[in-house]
């Protein structure tokens, strides 16, 4: 069992050293351990994987059910960089990773892959007991001492100097479990060149009207979300910060990234059947009964108003609007508030086994990587796939 009980390691003892306890570090430490290298990892926080624990409680989502060619593509432009690594470690053998730990999975209508228990802590407590190696808690890395190590601990300052490490820090997001990117200045100084940060699946901030107070917390159902050339059906919530939520996060990138976002309010109905609605439309009748009677709810005839006010009398230009209404933001919520994060080590940055060029002996996984992809399992599995990878790679180091 992994043990935060031992004495201090000295700098001769250390052969494998993980630095961050989520995912992407705890399958690298087994992957070194299953090697046969001597274990050690260390966690700045009270105790081991934190995010992991808070995305159980959603029901932690490890992956998604769908052929290995459609899930790589999730990953966008990284997508061949990851590719050996996703299909080293893809959704079937993730299934059998959480079912090895003793934690029946199931999967829901849409693919995605939970444990039946829907939280990550049973399955963490497996993990650790089975990767059975040296944990260091409470042990902040705080960059390096010449060619060494030097962290933070309970017992003050220490530097050591392991055969090799995988770093496993986590991008910048989520600083108050650990995930803050403080890691980006140390490794800049040994001549890494890494890729900003930005925020990856967020929220954005919108300044409602007053109007759409009495509509906060509503989950806005059965659209299409239309960002330049991508579209894509899911859900959003309209909060009091802006808009938030899967289908949100889904094209939040390509918004992100300077696409303009609309929504498709009736994505099952042709736009020449509404224009054909709307003509028979009686002279008498409100434009609230009208709208009501195509099929938009209250939050979105709200949503109408919001960015179309005042709403077109012209049947063709407010069926239009229907079809693609343009959603007027103020950019992403904040880099912290975001569920991960794109930019950290670029792929230049490193050799075929994540090793980084700069730095011999030191290997990087998981959200450090310069990589980003939706909710919906893909980003665990790519914790997960690249944590394995450098852990291999790491391994055969000497």
């Amino acid at each position: 069992m992994a043990n935060a009980d031992n004495p201090p390691a000295s700098e001769d003892t250390i052969d494998a050293l993980v630095i961050g306890s989520g995912p992407a570090g705890l399958m690298a430490a087994e992957t070194l351990a299953k090697a046969g290298r001597r274990v050690t990892i260390i966690e700045g926080k009270p105790s081991a994987g934190r995010k992991f624990l808070m995305a159980g409680k959603s029901g932690l989502n490890l992956t998604k059910d769908e052929p290995l060619e459609t899930f790589a593509r999730a990953y966008g432009s990284a997508a061949d960089w990851l590719y050996p690594m996703i299909a080293q470690l893809d959704p079937v053998e993730i299934m059998a990773f959480a079912e090895d730990l003793g934690q029946p999975i199931f999967t829901g209508t849409t693919g995605r892959v939970f444990p039946k228990v829907m939280k990550a802590s049973p399955l963490l407590r497996a993990w650790l007991r089975r990767i059975d190696a040296q944990m260091r808690l409470r042990w902040r890395w705080t960059g390096f001492d010449g060619d060494m190590l030097a962290f933070d601990t309970p017992d003050g300052l220490q530097t050591i100097s392991p055969n090799v490490t995988v770093l496993a820090l986590g991008g910048a997001s989520w600083s108050r479990l650990g995930s803050d990117g403080a890691w980006a200045p140390w490794l800049a100084q040994k001549n890494v060149e890494l890729a900003p940060f930005k925020p990856s699946n967020m929220g954005f901030r919108v300044a409602w009207s007053d109007h759409m107070a009495p509509h906060f917390g509503t989950p806005l159902k059965n659209i299409a979300l239309i960002a330049g050339d991508m579209r894509h059906r899911g859900e959003a919530v309209v909060s009091h910060r802006g808009l938030e939520g899967g289908g949100i996060y889904g094209v939040s990138s390509a918004v992100r990234d300077g696409a303009p976002l609309a929504f498709d309010l009736l994505p099952d109905r042709p736009v020449e059947g509404l224009i054909s609605r709307l003509r028979k439309r009686p002279r008498k009748q409100t434009m609230t009964k009208a709208l009501t009677g195509l099929g938009l709810d209250g939050l979105k005839r709200a949503l109408l108003q919001e960015f179309a006010r005042p709403l077109p009398e012209d049947p063709a230009t407010l069926a239009a609007l229907i079809k693609s209404l343009p959603i007027r933001h103020d950019g992403p919520r904040p880099l912290d508030e975001a569920i991960s994060t794109a930019g950290g080590v670029p792929q230049a940055a490193l050799d075929k086994g994540l090793m980084l060029r700069a730095i011999p002996g030191m290997f990087v996984a998981g959200e450090m990587l310069d990589w980003e992809a939706p909710t919906g399992g893909y980003l665990i599995s790519g914790c997960l796939a690249t944590g394995r990878w450098a852990g291999s790679h790491a391994a055969l180091y000497r």
